[in-house]
């Protein structure tokens, strides 16, 4: 029998290896848009699913900003990003996305990469070809290497897909902000051209290159849309009829949280009183699942000896 999967009050079956990728793989054939907002760790994950989003984004932005306090820059190691992934994918029964950024290496790493996500029970893992140390993509400087080395890069992860299990690998170009939509597109093409189940131009800022992505790359594909960019303007529904197969929402939910934080820690330090942050202790229990764990733990209780 399956072990108990938590997610807020609830206790369901914690699905068997492979599901969520099968899931997932069901969900895209089925068509339609799957809108993925970003989780910077574990407890944002089980806010996203109870929210009922049908996939959570695991963002490497948001894992180094949660986990080290620091900026996007390819400061996370493969194990680390995998654990955090590992973290997340027990903590929601939705497919978990994950950024496996530049593969941490070469080939080997590639491979070890795509196997550990694959036993973390990571849905999908998008690969991008920038230099390494990788960047944020919507960060100025962002370069990408020769395209024959970012093939092989793919070429190593589908390899290890087929050694390993079953996942959806996304190829992600950042070619997008220093070498133009022209090239941007022509790598996009090229990367699905070899046997990826998605790509993914990483990098948009405007409406504009949007609709130019959307028209000009061809098949399922992937865009992320950024808060606080001209790109912002457009609704899952537009993106949808656009021929976007997935929506990734990368910051919203981490800048969220840390405009709430800031503005209820400025509120205590100005008035020396609690602000009403509109959570209490009841409520957040329900969130992380304490009475199904509590139940679990309750059954297996003995009397002290006297």
């Amino acid at each position: 029998m399956p072990a108990d999967h938590f997610t807020g009050t609830q206790a369901t079956a914690v699905p068997t290896a492979g599901t969520k990728t099968a899931e997932l793989r069901r969900r895209l054939r089925h068509g339609g848009i799957i809108a993925a907002p970003g989780a910077p760790d574990a407890l944002s994950a089980r806010l996203i699913a109870a929210a009922g989003f049908e996939a959570v984004y695991m963002t490497g932005l948001g894992a180094t900003a949660s986990r080290l306090g620091m900026p996007d820059l390819g400061l996370m190691t493969q194990t680390e990003m995998a654990e955090h992934a590992r973290a997340m994918c027990r903590a929601v029964a939705v497919p978990v996305i994950a950024d496996a950024d530049t593969g941490y290496g070469g080939p080997l790493n590639i491979r070890r990469a795509v196997a550990d996500y694959v036993q973390a029970d990571v849905a999908a893992l998008h690969l991008e070809d920038q230099v390494a140390p990788k960047r944020c993509g919507q960060l100025a400087g962002v370069k990408v290497v020769p395209v024959a080395e970012a093939e092989a890069r793919l070429r190593a992860a589908l390899a290890a897909r087929a050694e390993f299990g079953d996942v959806v690998i996304i190829a992600r170009t950042d070619a997008l902000p220093g070498s133009g939509i022209d090239i941007a597109v022509e790598r996009a093409k090229r990367y699905a051209g070899l046997g990826v189940d998605l790509v993914f131009v990483d990098g948009v800022k405007t409406v504009a290159e949007v609709e130019a992505i959307a028209a000009r790359v061809e098949g399922p594909k992937v865009v992320s849309i950024v808060d606080g960019t001209d790109a912002a303007q457009l609704s899952l529904a537009e993106l949808d009829q656009m021929g976007f197969s997935m929506c990734l929402y990368a910051v919203t939910g981490l800048f969220a949280s840390m405009a709430a934080q800031t503005a209820a820690f400025a509120a205590l330090r100005e008035t020396g009183s609690l602000p009403a942050t509109g959570y209490d202790y009841a409520r957040f229990c329900g969130v992380i699942g304490l009475a199904p764990h509590q139940d679990f733990a309750h059954r297996f209780e003995t009397e002290p000896e006297a």
